[in-house]
């Protein structure tokens, strides 16, 4: 008579927990509802051209003192390199067997690194730079690599302007870009 019993009691258990496991599956529950001025904080594309870059300037004079305040420990102090990767300064082009990629050796957009900068930086507090300090930082990073003078702005229309030295080391690809 146990036997019956117990038999009974775990085939309703076995379905019961396969009842709630298929509604788990069904309703993930991840994540947490945004509205739309969180989204608007990390829809912040920026594109070759320049679409999607804010308002704002800077130089390398300004962008030099939010370096070291806020790049140097990890960077080193003129970006050459620390604990983290060097940002200047390399010599071996992209065809060597130990190749810099450094910002202006590699990168093939100065917008990118706008992008990187005010999405990824300050490692300690990501996201938290003003625009004109994103351009600052910009400003110097690309005069450090030599390819914008000390006191040359940068802004929304200057900035996709400067032609990058790598600009042609990479495969295009054909996507469609968003209407400006």
């Amino acid at each position: 008579m146990r036997e019956p019993r117990a038999l009974a009691v775990g085939l309703l258990l076995a379905w019961g927990g396969g009842a709630v496991a298929a509604e788990a599956l069904q309703v993930p529950r991840l994540g947490r509802p945004v509205d739309a001025q969180e989204v608007a904080r990390w829809d912040l594309s920026v594109f070759p051209d320049g679409r999607g870059l804010p308002a704002g300037r800077g130089n390398a004079v300004e962008g030099a003192v939010l370096f070291r305040q806020h790049c140097a420990a990890c960077h080193g102090a003129s970006g050459r390199g620390a604990s983290a990767e060097e940002l200047a300064g390399g010599t071996e082009p992209l065809t060597s067997a130990t190749p810099d990629k450094t910002i202006g050796l590699y990168w093939p957009y100065a917008t990118t690194v706008f992008d990187f900068v005010r999405r990824a930086k300050p490692m300690t507090a990501p996201g938290s730079l003003s625009a004109d300090e994103v351009y600052a930082l910009t400003a110097y990073l690309l005069y450090a690599n030599g390819l914008l003078g000390e006191t040359d702005e940068m802004d929304a229309r200057s900035l996709p302007k400067l032609r990058m030295p790598n600009r042609d080391g990479f495969i295009g690809i054909d996507a469609a870009l968003p209407p400006r």
